[in-house]
């Protein structure tokens, strides 16, 4: 049961997602989020993910999302620094090897890693 407004905004569970249909830097993104009272959109399983694909599909744009590479490690956690639970890398990602930090979504749903200071659509979760 998905609450759908002009595409803008996709509900799962206890979850909202949004876009203000701008783009921004991951930078920039995040900082709109956070001053709306949420953050950047984080998918934690399948029905998620879809979720912020319809939207990503909607404005056929990419979406950053709230994951970030670890400084050292070559692991990609939360923003929040906690481990993923839930992935769903493009084929043969991420390959960035420490030069693409942040992650953004493919209009299919799959994730890649890229530079973090392209313009991407900017999908909040609530």
């Amino acid at each position: 049961s998905a609450l759908a407004l002009n595409g803008k905004i996709r509900k799962v569970g206890e979850r909202v997602f949004a876009t203000n249909g701008k783009k921004a830097d991951f930078a920039s993104a995040l900082r709109s989020c956070e001053e709306a009272g949420g953050t950047l959109a984080t998918p934690m399983n399948e029905e998620e993910n879809k979720a912020i694909m319809d939207i990503v599909k909607e404005y056929k744009q990419y979406a950053y999302l709230g994951i970030k590479e670890c400084e050292t490690s070559g692991q990609f956690t939360y923003i929040t620094g906690m481990p993923l639970s839930y992935t769903k890398w493009h084929q043969y990602e991420p390959n960035g090897k420490g030069k693409e930090k942040c992650v953004e979504m493919y209009t299919d749903g799959s994730w890649n890693d890229k530079k973090c200071n392209q313009y991407r659509l900017t999908v909040c979760e609530f």
